[in-house]
């Protein structure tokens, strides 16, 4: 039997204060303690995904097995519970509206007039509602994006208002995670800005059950005490989530404040102990390395990390099982293109180079001339999408002898075209007509993809891309030492994945192996990039 419980996470004070961490840390702990959980992320952007923001705007796109371009929130979600998720777990305000002006214009509301309250808010009710029920969920966490007191929000805050009304106390749970930030002159850990906050959430009808306070250190008692007071909750009921080493602590932490009994008794749940000792297992791993590497991040969002986020979690995926800690050094790829940095400065001290995705032509120059530099010197190099499709250019210009050879994506004249469009591709619409989510590829034998994946034949990895491959170009370049690794197996004139003949790593990904990473379960291709990386060191 599902018990259809609810806990809803909302934020205070600033945005990017740490509910994505949270949430996914109280769905590990539940789960740990043989609950079904699954996790849903709210976003009250207009847009009706986030395919089409900028990285530098809300970080990295993450992409499902079923091909959502979501909030990088739900890769937060998918690594802590170790779940595959769907594009239905992000909602936004653009699908929201989008699907009740569609119902209006079918004439499913039968000529009433259709209002924020109660046809929007029904709306978001009913999606929640139809992913725990999708998941057969004994507890649906959802975290409500931005911040408390934005206009955006409202809607959203109403419907999970109305939600504690219709599916009693007993059975709904809400969690605000807000700021202490603490004084640099006295110290002094300042909880006002956490009882405005939770102020204005009561101002419009939620009154939080806990509250987690994101801090530098541990709430001090009398911290602790005035937030209880003032938030209207048992001191019991207040939490810090405090500054680690790892996000990959904060299950562990909030685990010992008693996080996992109060909800329980909160909810009525059966109290289990959580079965957490492979993931602190894991977390010691991560923090006790037996050796350091220096990582070359070459990309173009280089100034916001989160733009490369499932990346650098890969990184550390593989990191805690082979016991070493990649140093990562971020090197912007428009620098080396305009000459602001040198090649030798960039990397003469790192022990591998991975190319980072991205879309433009901005730093396609800088990436290309890494590349070359990686393959020149022997630096086992990893290029992810766009950075496989580059690493290609570079070989067909210098190892094949093609002057001028390009991605059409950067020059649609080039003489010789080895990246270009895909075909059934259109530019006119971006949002979702991509190539996207899990796709089968068919692995070659004898390669080192087939060493990667352990013999498997077919492994699906997740994708975002619009180009290809050039197959017309493919004898040329693998007469030029370039080896075509993994193909599509629904169509096998895609390449997938390649490799360099006489490298100790130079290998190519077409889709995004990081999205299918798991802390006890690394990526194969992240795990063998920096096992080589680690043994060259």
């Amino acid at each position: 039997m599902v018990l259809e419980k609810y806990i809803f996470v909302t934020g205070g004070v600033l945005s990017s204060v740490g509910k994505g961490t949270v949430t996914a840390s109280i769905g590990l702990i539940l789960k740990s303690m043989g609950y079904s959980v699954t996790a849903i992320k709210i976003d009250p952007y207009i847009n009706v995904d986030a395919g089409t923001m900028n990285p530098f705007m809300h970080g990295e796109v993450y992409v499902t097995e079923d091909g959502g371009e979501t909030d990088l929130d739900l890769g937060h979600y998918e690594r802590f519970l170790d779940v595959n998720l769907s594009k239905k777990n992000n909602i936004t305000t653009g699908q929201i509206y989008l699907s009740v002006i569609e119902k209006e214009r079918k004439g499913e509301y039968l000529g009433q007039t259709v209002q924020v309250i109660p046809h929007i808010t029904n709306e978001i009710k009913e999606r929640i509602k139809e992913i725990s029920r999708l998941y057969h969920a004994d507890i649906t966490l959802v975290e409500v994006g931005g911040t408390v007191g934005d206009i955006e929000g409202l809607p959203f805050l109403e419907a999970i208002r109305q939600m504690r009304l219709e599916h009693g106390l007993e059975n709904t749970l809400f969690i605000h995670v807000a700021l202490v930030p603490i004084l640099s002159a006295t110290g002094e850990q300042k909880t006002k800005p956490v009882q405005h906050s939770v102020q204005e959430l009561r101002r419009i009808g939620i009154q939080p059950d806990a509250i987690v306070a994101r801090c530098q250190r541990m709430l001090e008692p009398e911290a602790r005490r005035k937030i209880a007071l003032y938030g209207n909750v048992p001191e019991e009921a207040v939490f810090t989530s405090y500054d680690v080493e790892t996000i990959y602590e904060v299950p562990l932490i909030l685990k010992e404040q008693g996080i996992d009994k109060y909800i329980a008794k909160r909810l009525g749940l059966k109290y289990v102990e959580p079965k957490l000792d492979e993931w602190r297992e894991f977390v010691e791993m991560l923090k006790e390395p037996k050796k350091h590497v220096k990582i070359g991040m070459v990309g173009k969002y280089t100034k916001l990390k989160d733009s490369y986020l499932s990346i650098i979690e890969a990184l550390k995926h593989s990191a805690a099982k082979l016991r070493v800690k990649p140093v990562l050094k971020w090197i912007e790829a428009t620098d080396i293109e305009q000459g602001k940095t040198s090649l030798e400065e960039a990397l003469s001290d790192v022990n591998g180079i991975i190319i980072l995705p991205g879309f433009g032509k901005r730093g396609v120059e800088g990436k290309i001339k890494a590349i070359r530099y990686a393959r020149e010197n022997k630096i086992p190099l990893l290029g992810i999408c766009f950075g496989m499709q580059l690493s290609v250019v570079e070989i067909a210009r210098n190892l094949a002898g093609l002057e001028r050879a390009h991605t059409t994506e950067v020059d649609p004249h080039t003489p010789h075209p080895v990246i270009t469009l895909l075909k059934g591709q259109r530019l006119d619409r971006l949002g979702g007509t991509m190539r996207l989510g899990a796709q089968p590829i068919k692995v070659i034998e004898g390669t080192m993809a087939f060493k990667i994946y352990d013999g498997e034949k077919i492994v699906y990895e997740r994708h975002r891309h619009r180009y290809e491959v050039n197959p017309k170009y493919i004898d040329i370049l693998e007469k030029a030492g370039l080896r075509v690794s993994g193909v599509s197996l629904d169509n096998p004139e895609l390449v997938e994945f390649i490799e360099l003949r006489n490298h100790p790593f130079f290998f190519g990904s077409q889709p995004h192996p990081e999205f299918k990473s798991r802390p006890l379960r690394p990526a194969p291709i992240y795990h063998a990039f920096l096992k080589t990386v680690s043994y060259r060191a």
